[in-house]
């Protein structure tokens, strides 16, 4: 955190979000799944990316391997606080940007609950960026292979291979039945716990020619021999990924299949999963993926066999995908802080007490390049703007306060993330939500990790009537906050 030099616009937030998609139930998915509330594909400026993601700010980074990642996935908010994943590729990734384009309008024009879909695009001089849905809950890889409190359920596992052989049938109905390296990390667990199949794989890959960055243990033979990502490869993808939700491991094809052949089922089981399911069911999944993994890619099912197949194996339909995986939903949270309890109380006296509290200390690190001709003369007038905001808002003067801050933010010479937050306090108690959630979202530009924005970004919301979005922001001020004690204590 810290004040920086550069001015930033102030954002224009629009009141209306789109819907969110209401989750239907475990069954075969009908046409009526293409809600129309999803936005339509759009090519975004790299101006609107760089807000979103607070400048491509390292704390917004989701994808696995962070920095050092070829190509790497950020998360991000868009003006009307729909929150975006923001895939972007090296520079030698898509030479030909009409290839580039081509694809990502081809994968933008589906719209599926089972998918976590391309919404936009950016595609100038070197830059090559995908928007899709944010996932906010991690990936199957994640849930798997690295859980912490509870390992994954078996109705669970069951409801993830369900989704995804429905997410591929839908691929294939509209003539993208070609998924590139499928596997646990392309899995996506939406806000409610539920899983979808991450867009990006859908696009065809460029230059490097590379469809599968697996170990080649996992790779198709038919791709081994002729480096050509068919329909049935993905079935074999799909087969892995069945047997990594049975194992709870990540256990090459070959040797499950000798497994399988010596009729050792219980070697492939997950420890975890005991007296979680029938012996039947095992051996269905089992027979499944072995089908999956024949040799032969014409041997193979197609996804819409494989999802009438698992649709009568599911368990526990009832039972919401959060509560399964024990996923603190964002309507129900465990503990609020004294600051987070006040945001969601919309107690606007007690959060004035905490910012004036906690003074500048989150603007501290000042780096400023300025002439010396700049700070004696602009600087010291733009400082004294802001003692004059202080010493409003200390009075509870907030329309002064806010005009005094205007001023010291006009001033344009410095940029500090503890003055937009009081601001956006003085317009939420003078009744101007916009204005305030205008605010809250510029320091969240400048200071990515500090949860006062998030909180402030809750209040505003909630007095636009913007519940859902207001819930989520509270989530994530409750998040952010969290980290930042355990940071504090582990110093």
């Amino acid at each position: 955190m810290g004040i920086q030099c550069s001015r930033l616009m102030p954002c224009c937030v629009d009141s209306q979000v789109k819907a969110s998609v209401i989750e239907t139930p475990d069954a075969e998915i009908e046409d009526s799944s293409e809600v129309s509330n999803w936005p339509t594909f759009r090519e975004f400026t790299l101006e609107q990316l760089k807000n979103a993601t607070s400048g491509f700010a390292v704390e917004n980074i989701v994808s696995e391997h962070g920095e050092k990642a070829p190509n790497v996935v950020y998360k991000g908010k868009l003006e009307n606080q729909m929150r975006i994943a923001v895939k972007r590729f090296n520079r030698n990734a898509w030479p030909d940007a009409r290839q580039f384009l081509e694809e990502a309008r081809s994968v933008g024009q589906l719209r599926n609950q089972r998918l976590a879909n391309l919404l936009g695009c950016f595609c100038e001089g070197d830059e090559r960026l995908l928007v899709a849905e944010y996932m906010p809950n991690e990936t199957l890889a994640k849930h798997l292979f690295h859980w912490e409190t509870q390992p994954m359920k078996w109705a669970m596992r069951l409801r993830v291979v369900l989704h995804l052989a429905q997410a591929l049938e839908y691929c294939t109905s509209k003539g993208r039945a070609l998924y590139h390296d499928l596997n646990a990390y392309r899995v996506l667990f939406d806000e409610d716990g539920n899983p979808r199949l991450s867009s990006f794989g859908l696009m065809k890959n460029s230059r490097d020619g590379k469809s599968y960055s697996t170990n080649l243990a996992f790779t198709p033979p038919e791709y081994l021999r002729t480096g050509r990502v068919t329909p049935e490869s993905v079935i074999y993808s799909f087969g892995t990924l069945l047997l990594d939700l049975l194992s709870g491991k990540h256990i090459p094809p070959s040797h499950a299949l000798d497994v399988i052949r010596g009729r050792n089922i219980q070697m492939l089981t997950d420890s975890c999963l005991e007296g979680q399911f029938s012996d039947d069911d095992g051996t269905e999944l089992v027979r499944l993926a072995s089908r999956c993994l024949q040799y032969e890619p014409r041997e193979r099912p197609n996804p819409k066999s494989l999802a009438a197949a698992l649709a009568p194996l599911q368990k526990e339909t009832e039972v919401p995908s959060h509560v399964l995986m024990g996923i603190q939903h964002s309507t129900n949270f465990a503990s609020l802080s004294p600051l987070g309890e006040a945001c969601s109380r919309k107690d606007l006296t007690a959060i004035h007490e905490v910012l004036e509290n906690i003074g500048y200390k989150d603007d501290e690190g000042v780096a400023n390049e300025l002439s010396f001709q700049m700070w004696t003369d602009q600087m010291q007038e733009t400082l004294n703007c802001k003692k004059k905001g202080d010493v409003a808002f200390r009075q509870k003067d907030f329309r002064l306060a806010i005009e005094c801050y205007t001023q010291f933010i006009d001033g344009g010479t410095m940029v500090s993330p503890t003055v937009y937050a009081r601001r956006s306090i003085c317009y939420l108690i003078s009744d101007m939500p916009q204005e305030a959630l205008n605010d809250a979202m510029q320091v969240q530009v400048v200071s990515p990790v500090w949860h006062i924005a998030s909180y402030l970004q809750s209040v505003a919301l909630t007095a636009l009537g913007m519940e859902n979005e207001a819930q989520a922001a509270l989530k994530d001020g409750t998040t952010l906050e969290s980290k930042r004690s355990a940071t504090t204590k582990q110093k």
